[in-house]
Parts: structure tokens; sequence; C-alpha cells
């Protein structure tokens, strides 16, 4: 048999020569062209959802988001394990999917289940989707130290934060801890007795200190110019000036 193969190759030079070209050209094309990585997607499709809870410690991110979360995912179609971490201040929960499943629809599956639940998270709670990206999820952890944790938190958030997104491959950086700025407003019964005011008075006042927005538009020269009103918030002292409604 390979005496006759043999024989039939040399009997046509001209076509083995030909096919041992277009093998060649076949195999340098589709070389070039398939798709390469350095790490590849052997992980099945992972959506992995994060939700930062300030102030609350562990046992409470796991009672008040991690369970109301896990009830929520936990019955999305083709979804084969759910996965869920809670630490103080951040709850993360992976949802793993079989090999084969669209990522783009389990992602909307999630992002629809998480709407249901939203409300009934604490106050600042809300969830998150990761960006889609590799299998390979979290591969590097950042620890800060030192000095005043609003100094550390701003310098995480407006400067590390943006540099790490800019490093090609980089999906997503999560920050949690340190202190976040904030104008905290206090009172007591008597001060609110004092004006005929409720709380729910006080909070909308704070609400309404802080809205910026167009207030109308000035023709000059057949032109028509945009006017505003800053009314953002530059400090305490602003917040203080805030009419109760």
């Amino acid at each position: 048999m390979v005496g006759r193969l043999i024989g039939a190759a040399l009997r046509n030079r001209e076509v083995v020569f030909l096919l041992a070209v277009a093998l060649l050209v076949g195999g340098l094309y589709a070389a070039r062209h398939s798709p390469l990585d350095v790490f590849p997607e052997f992980a099945p499709p992972i959506v992995e959802v994060q939700v930062e809870a300030p102030g609350l410690a562990a046992e409470d991110v796991e009672a008040l988001v991690t369970r109301p979360l896990e009830r929520a995912l936990g019955g999305a179609p083709e979804l084969a394990t759910l996965r869920s971490s809670s630490i103080a201040g951040l709850a993360v929960l992976t949802a793993i999917y079989p090999y084969g499943t669209d990522p783009y629809r389990a992602r909307q599956v999630v992002i629809e289940r998480l709407a249901l639940t939203a409300e009934q998270l604490p106050p600042g709670a809300r969830p998150a989707v990761s960006p889609l990206s590799s299998a390979l999820t979290t591969i590097l952890a950042i620890g800060m130290r030192g000095g005043s944790p609003l100094v550390l938190r701003d310098l995480a958030e407006w400067t590390i934060r943006p540099r790490l997104l800019a490093v090609p491959g980089v999906a997503n950086v999560v920050i949690y801890g340190g202190g976040i700025r904030q104008v905290q407003v206090t009172t007591t019964p008597e001060r609110l007795w004092a004006v005929r005011a409720t709380l729910d008075d006080l909070a909308t006042a704070a609400a309404a200190a802080d809205a910026p927005g167009g207030s109308g538009f000035l023709d000059r020269g057949g032109q028509r110019l945009p006017t505003w009103l800053d009314g953002r918030l530059h400090g305490a002292a602003d917040l203080a000036q805030a009419p109760l409604p």
C-alpha cells in the first residue's frame, strides 16, 4: 500500500507539489488569522456583581445585601453555580453559566433581576455588574495604608484608578474602604419643632441645595446663549444656608 502511494506521488509530481503549496498557504493563513491569547478562555461564562455598602459590617452585608441578591439570582435561567463573598462594606456575587452560554444573554438576565431587587437593599448600596472581560476576573489586589482615610480614598479614586484603567487589558478597578468625603446634617427634635419642620423636609432641602440647572436663554446679536445657575455646593457653609421648604 505504501509502495503504491509513493509510486503514485512520483508519477504525479506536479499534483503533489501543488497540493503541498496549497496546504502551506492554507496553514499560513490559518495561523495568521487564528484567535490567539496569552490566557485563552478556558473557563465558562461568568457574570460578577459587586455591591458597595459603606458602613456595614460583614455580617450586615451578608444579611442585608448578599442574601437578597442570592434569592434574586438563584432562579436565573441556565445558571449553573452562584457564589458569594461578604466582607465589611462589600459584597461580591459570581454567577457561573455552562459552557456555550451566550455571555451577553447571561448579563442581560442578571441585570434585569438586579433591577427588581435594588429597592430591597440598604440606602447607598447599588449593585454594579462588572464589565465583560476574561474569565480570569480579579488578577491583582492593592492595599494602601498610612495617612488620612479620606486622602487615601481620594488618591485611589482620582489618581491610581484612572492610571490602572489606562493599562491595556484592564477592564475594571474596584475601590472599597477608606473615607468618602461627605457633609453630614445633624439636628435634634427640638430644633425641628422650633421651625415646624420634619426630617423629610430637611432631606428635601439638602437634596435641592445641590441641584445645578439651566435658567433660560439670553438673546444677543442674533445668538441665543444659554444661562444657568451654579447650584452646586462648594462646602458645608453653602449647605447651611439652604432654606427649608
